[in-house]
Protein backbone atom coordinates (compact mmCIF):
# COMPACT_ATOMS: atom_id res chain seq x y z
CA UNK A 1 0.00 0.00 0.00
CA UNK A 2 2.93 2.22 1.36
CA UNK A 3 4.70 1.40 -2.11
CA UNK A 4 1.90 2.26 -4.16
CA UNK A 5 1.25 5.47 -2.62
CA UNK A 6 4.22 6.35 -3.38
CA UNK A 7 3.91 5.96 -7.18
CA UNK A 8 1.19 7.49 -7.23
CA UNK A 9 2.95 10.70 -5.76
CA UNK A 10 5.93 10.45 -8.08
CA UNK A 11 3.04 10.63 -10.96
CA UNK A 12 1.73 13.65 -9.10
CA UNK A 13 4.42 15.63 -8.62
CA UNK A 14 5.63 14.76 -12.96
CA UNK A 15 3.20 16.68 -13.51
CA UNK A 16 3.97 19.39 -11.65
CA UNK A 17 7.55 19.58 -13.14
CA UNK A 18 7.94 21.92 -16.06
CA UNK A 19 10.05 21.29 -19.40
CA UNK A 20 11.84 22.60 -21.62
CA UNK A 21 12.91 21.19 -25.08
CA UNK A 22 14.87 22.50 -27.52
CA UNK A 23 13.69 22.34 -30.84
CA UNK A 24 16.27 22.38 -34.07
CA UNK A 25 13.66 24.13 -36.59
CA UNK A 26 15.68 23.63 -40.13
CA UNK A 27 16.94 21.11 -41.90
CA UNK A 28 20.63 23.12 -41.78
CA UNK A 29 21.12 23.17 -37.72
CA UNK A 30 19.36 19.79 -37.54
CA UNK A 31 22.54 18.63 -40.07
CA UNK A 32 25.20 20.67 -37.49
CA UNK A 33 23.86 18.04 -34.68
CA UNK A 34 24.53 15.06 -36.38
CA UNK A 35 28.61 15.49 -35.97
CA UNK A 36 27.86 14.07 -32.83
CA UNK A 37 27.65 10.44 -32.01
CA UNK A 38 25.57 10.82 -29.01
CA UNK A 39 22.23 12.76 -31.43
CA UNK A 40 20.74 9.82 -32.93
CA UNK A 41 18.27 11.15 -35.24
CA UNK A 42 18.99 11.10 -38.85
CA UNK A 43 16.08 12.73 -40.37
CA UNK A 44 14.83 15.43 -39.55
CA UNK A 45 11.37 15.14 -40.74
CA UNK A 46 11.15 12.35 -38.45
CA UNK A 47 13.21 14.33 -35.81
CA UNK A 48 10.42 16.95 -35.89
CA UNK A 49 7.17 14.26 -35.46
CA UNK A 50 9.22 12.73 -32.86
CA UNK A 51 8.99 16.06 -31.05
CA UNK A 52 5.61 16.74 -31.65
CA UNK A 53 4.60 13.62 -30.47
CA UNK A 54 6.15 13.79 -27.10
CA UNK A 55 4.76 17.57 -26.82
CA UNK A 56 0.99 15.65 -27.19
CA UNK A 57 1.93 13.17 -24.78
CA UNK A 58 3.40 15.94 -21.81
CA UNK A 59 0.34 18.15 -22.86
CA UNK A 60 -1.99 14.99 -22.13
CA UNK A 61 -0.37 13.93 -18.78
CA UNK A 62 -0.77 17.88 -17.99
CA UNK A 63 3.06 18.99 -17.95
CA UNK A 64 3.57 22.74 -18.95
CA UNK A 65 6.27 22.64 -21.63
CA UNK A 66 8.28 25.18 -23.05
CA UNK A 67 10.01 25.14 -26.65
CA UNK A 68 13.28 26.87 -26.91
CA UNK A 69 14.94 27.58 -30.66
CA UNK A 70 18.10 25.18 -29.79
CA UNK A 71 21.00 26.94 -32.54
CA UNK A 72 24.37 24.35 -32.78
CA UNK A 73 26.51 27.09 -32.85
CA UNK A 74 25.71 28.98 -29.84
CA UNK A 75 25.32 24.94 -28.47
CA UNK A 76 29.25 24.57 -29.57
CA UNK A 77 30.39 28.37 -28.41
CA UNK A 78 28.72 27.48 -24.62
CA UNK A 79 30.05 23.59 -24.35
CA UNK A 80 33.41 25.73 -25.23
CA UNK A 81 33.41 28.10 -22.53
CA UNK A 82 31.87 25.96 -19.77
CA UNK A 83 34.33 23.32 -20.51
CA UNK A 84 32.60 20.25 -21.08
CA UNK A 85 31.91 17.58 -23.65
CA UNK A 86 29.47 18.71 -26.48
CA UNK A 87 28.61 15.13 -27.64
CA UNK A 88 26.77 13.94 -24.43
CA UNK A 89 23.24 14.37 -23.78
CA UNK A 90 23.88 15.67 -20.32
CA UNK A 91 25.64 18.77 -22.15
CA UNK A 92 22.76 19.64 -24.36
CA UNK A 93 20.24 18.92 -21.61
CA UNK A 94 22.08 21.49 -19.52
CA UNK A 95 22.21 23.92 -22.29
CA UNK A 96 18.64 23.30 -23.18
CA UNK A 97 17.94 24.40 -19.32
CA UNK A 98 19.79 27.38 -19.97
CA UNK A 99 17.51 28.37 -22.77
CA UNK A 100 14.81 28.64 -20.79
CA UNK A 101 15.63 31.34 -19.06
CA UNK A 102 17.89 33.58 -21.60
CA UNK A 103 16.85 32.27 -24.87
CA UNK A 104 13.56 32.65 -27.21
CA UNK A 105 10.80 30.41 -26.53
CA UNK A 106 7.09 29.58 -26.33
CA UNK A 107 5.15 27.55 -24.52
CA UNK A 108 3.56 24.69 -26.08
CA UNK A 109 -0.65 25.06 -25.73
CA UNK A 110 -0.76 22.11 -28.08
CA UNK A 111 -0.89 24.27 -31.24
CA UNK A 112 0.81 22.30 -34.39
CA UNK A 113 4.03 21.99 -35.18
CA UNK A 114 3.67 23.72 -38.14
CA UNK A 115 2.16 26.80 -36.31
CA UNK A 116 5.02 27.19 -33.25
CA UNK A 117 7.93 27.05 -35.17
CA UNK A 118 7.37 29.82 -37.11
CA UNK A 119 6.33 31.72 -34.44
CA UNK A 120 9.54 30.56 -32.60
CA UNK A 121 11.79 31.90 -35.28
CA UNK A 122 9.64 35.22 -34.84
CA UNK A 123 10.47 35.23 -30.93
CA UNK A 124 14.16 34.16 -31.90
CA UNK A 125 14.34 37.35 -34.55
CA UNK A 126 12.76 39.98 -32.41
CA UNK A 127 14.70 39.04 -29.22
CA UNK A 128 18.07 39.35 -31.65
CA UNK A 129 16.89 42.65 -33.43
CA UNK A 130 16.15 44.03 -29.56
CA UNK A 131 19.72 42.71 -28.44
CA UNK A 132 21.09 44.51 -31.64
CA UNK A 133 19.46 47.97 -31.46
CA UNK A 134 19.78 48.09 -27.55
CA UNK A 135 23.66 47.65 -28.04
CA UNK A 136 23.83 50.62 -30.67
CA UNK A 137 21.86 52.78 -28.38
CA UNK A 138 23.97 52.49 -25.54
CA UNK A 139 27.11 52.72 -27.75
CA UNK A 140 25.88 56.63 -28.48
CA UNK A 141 27.29 57.63 -24.94
CA UNK A 142 26.46 60.68 -23.51
CA UNK A 143 26.04 64.06 -25.70
CA UNK A 144 29.23 66.05 -25.86
CA UNK A 145 27.10 69.11 -25.36
CA UNK A 146 24.79 68.68 -22.31
CA UNK A 147 25.99 64.86 -20.64
CA UNK A 148 22.79 63.47 -21.29
CA UNK A 149 22.66 59.79 -22.48
CA UNK A 150 21.47 59.83 -25.88
CA UNK A 151 20.25 56.27 -25.86
CA UNK A 152 18.23 56.78 -22.61
CA UNK A 153 16.49 60.08 -24.20
CA UNK A 154 15.88 58.74 -27.64
CA UNK A 155 13.89 55.48 -25.65
CA UNK A 156 12.16 57.99 -23.95
CA UNK A 157 10.86 60.17 -27.35
CA UNK A 158 9.87 56.95 -29.13
CA UNK A 159 7.90 55.56 -26.20
CA UNK A 160 5.93 59.31 -25.98
CA UNK A 161 5.49 58.94 -30.08
CA UNK A 162 4.43 55.62 -29.90
CA UNK A 163 1.71 56.33 -26.99
CA UNK A 164 0.59 59.14 -29.16
CA UNK A 165 0.38 57.20 -32.32
CA UNK A 166 -1.91 54.55 -30.70
CA UNK A 167 -3.92 57.29 -28.82
CA UNK A 168 -4.72 59.09 -32.36
CA UNK A 169 -5.28 56.15 -34.27
CA UNK A 170 -8.86 55.08 -34.96
CA UNK A 171 -10.75 52.20 -32.88
CA UNK A 172 -9.81 48.42 -34.21
CA UNK A 173 -6.76 47.00 -34.53
CA UNK A 174 -3.56 48.21 -35.85
CA UNK A 175 -0.67 46.35 -37.34
CA UNK A 176 2.82 49.01 -36.90
CA UNK A 177 6.31 48.74 -38.74
CA UNK A 178 9.24 50.36 -37.86
CA UNK A 179 12.08 50.17 -40.04
CA UNK A 180 15.61 51.77 -39.62
CA UNK A 181 18.10 51.52 -42.83
CA UNK A 182 20.67 53.79 -41.38
CA UNK A 183 22.42 51.39 -39.07
CA UNK A 184 25.39 49.10 -40.03
CA UNK A 185 22.48 46.45 -40.46
CA UNK A 186 19.12 47.31 -41.22
CA UNK A 187 16.19 46.65 -38.48
CA UNK A 188 12.50 46.04 -38.92
CA UNK A 189 10.28 45.89 -36.27
CA UNK A 190 6.43 45.02 -35.47
CA UNK A 191 3.81 45.87 -33.39
CA UNK A 192 0.36 44.21 -33.22
CA UNK A 193 -2.20 45.51 -31.00
CA UNK A 194 -5.81 44.30 -30.44
CA UNK A 195 -8.79 46.33 -29.38
CA UNK A 196 -11.20 44.80 -26.76
CA UNK A 197 -15.07 45.12 -26.71
CA UNK A 198 -14.73 47.76 -24.00
CA UNK A 199 -12.81 49.65 -26.21
CA UNK A 200 -8.94 48.70 -23.88
CA UNK A 201 -6.07 48.17 -26.04
CA UNK A 202 -3.73 45.19 -25.84
CA UNK A 203 -0.57 44.20 -27.09
CA UNK A 204 2.50 42.36 -26.53
CA UNK A 205 4.95 43.31 -24.02
CA UNK A 206 8.39 42.19 -25.50
CA UNK A 207 7.46 43.28 -29.04
CA UNK A 208 5.94 46.59 -27.35
CA UNK A 209 10.31 47.11 -25.88
CA UNK A 210 11.58 46.04 -28.91
CA UNK A 211 9.61 47.86 -31.77
CA UNK A 212 10.31 51.18 -29.13
CA UNK A 213 13.72 50.33 -29.06
CA UNK A 214 13.76 50.44 -32.73
CA UNK A 215 11.62 53.30 -33.19
CA UNK A 216 14.46 54.83 -30.70
CA UNK A 217 17.32 53.99 -32.44
CA UNK A 218 15.97 55.66 -35.42
CA UNK A 219 15.45 58.14 -33.74
CA UNK A 220 18.96 59.09 -32.19
CA UNK A 221 21.00 58.11 -35.07
CA UNK A 222 18.33 60.77 -37.56
CA UNK A 223 17.23 57.90 -39.81
CA UNK A 224 17.10 57.07 -42.35
CA UNK A 225 13.46 55.08 -41.83
CA UNK A 226 9.72 55.17 -41.34
CA UNK A 227 7.15 53.90 -39.53
CA UNK A 228 3.88 52.79 -41.19
CA UNK A 229 0.71 52.10 -39.32
CA UNK A 230 -2.79 49.80 -40.60
CA UNK A 231 -5.92 50.29 -38.68
CA UNK A 232 -8.80 48.15 -38.99
CA UNK A 233 -12.36 48.36 -38.36
CA UNK A 234 -14.96 46.09 -38.60
CA UNK A 235 -17.41 47.20 -41.24
CA UNK A 236 -14.73 50.34 -42.41
CA UNK A 237 -12.03 50.71 -44.74
CA UNK A 238 -8.89 49.70 -43.65
CA UNK A 239 -6.56 53.17 -42.79
CA UNK A 240 -2.99 53.34 -44.00
CA UNK A 241 -1.00 55.95 -43.07
CA UNK A 242 2.83 56.57 -42.11
CA UNK A 243 5.66 59.12 -41.25
CA UNK A 244 9.66 59.17 -41.96
CA UNK A 245 12.00 60.14 -39.33
CA UNK A 246 13.40 63.77 -39.80
CA UNK A 247 16.24 64.79 -37.28
CA UNK A 248 14.96 63.65 -33.63
CA UNK A 249 11.16 63.42 -34.92
CA UNK A 250 8.16 61.98 -37.28
CA UNK A 251 7.35 63.70 -40.13
CA UNK A 252 4.32 62.81 -41.87
CA UNK A 253 4.10 60.88 -45.02
CA UNK A 254 1.50 62.27 -47.71
CA UNK A 255 -1.14 59.52 -48.46
CA UNK A 256 0.09 59.79 -52.27
CA UNK A 257 3.88 58.70 -50.64
CA UNK A 258 1.75 55.57 -48.85
CA UNK A 259 0.10 54.89 -51.71
CA UNK A 260 3.36 54.89 -53.44
CA UNK A 261 5.30 52.90 -50.84
CA UNK A 262 2.33 50.11 -50.80
CA UNK A 263 1.56 49.97 -54.59
CA UNK A 264 5.14 49.70 -55.81
CA UNK A 265 7.29 46.24 -55.96
CA UNK A 266 10.54 46.45 -54.10
CA UNK A 267 11.81 44.74 -56.50
CA UNK A 268 11.03 45.76 -60.02
CA UNK A 269 9.63 49.40 -59.38
CA UNK A 270 6.61 48.48 -61.48
CA UNK A 271 2.87 49.51 -60.11
CA UNK A 272 1.50 46.90 -57.97
CA UNK A 273 -3.30 47.27 -58.17
CA UNK A 274 -4.00 48.99 -55.09
CA UNK A 275 -6.02 46.89 -52.32
CA UNK A 276 -9.97 47.11 -52.01
CA UNK A 277 -11.27 49.00 -48.81
CA UNK A 278 -8.30 50.47 -48.28
CA UNK A 279 -7.62 53.77 -47.80
CA UNK A 280 -4.07 55.34 -48.15
CA UNK A 281 -4.08 58.57 -46.05
CA UNK A 282 -2.53 61.47 -43.83
CA UNK A 283 -2.07 60.55 -40.18
CA UNK A 284 -3.54 62.20 -37.59
CA UNK A 285 -1.55 65.17 -35.80
CA UNK A 286 0.38 63.96 -32.77
CA UNK A 287 0.67 67.47 -31.28
CA UNK A 288 3.97 69.79 -30.66
CA UNK A 289 6.63 67.32 -31.32
CA UNK A 290 8.82 70.00 -30.10
CA UNK A 291 7.71 69.60 -26.77
CA UNK A 292 8.46 66.14 -27.43
CA UNK A 293 10.52 64.27 -23.90
CA UNK A 294 13.83 63.26 -25.00
CA UNK A 295 17.50 64.98 -25.73
CA UNK A 296 16.97 68.41 -28.17
CA UNK A 297 20.01 70.07 -29.75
Amino acid sequence: MAHTDHQTMRRVLRREIAGTIGLLTDEHDFRAMRRYRSFTFSDHTAYLRVVEDLLKTRAAQGSHTTVALFDPQEYAEYCTDAGIDPDIQSSRTRFTAELATTGPTIPYDGQPLADLVPALVDEAVRQATWEYASTLLARLGACASCGEDIGRAAFVRASHFLVRILETAQQGDRHLVCSVTGTPEALVSVLHTEEDTDGATHLDEAEALEFTTVLALGLATQGPGGLVMRTSTPGAPDRIYGWRMRGEGLEPLTAGEVFDAYCTDIDSGDLISPESDVDYCVPPDLGDTGQTPGHHH
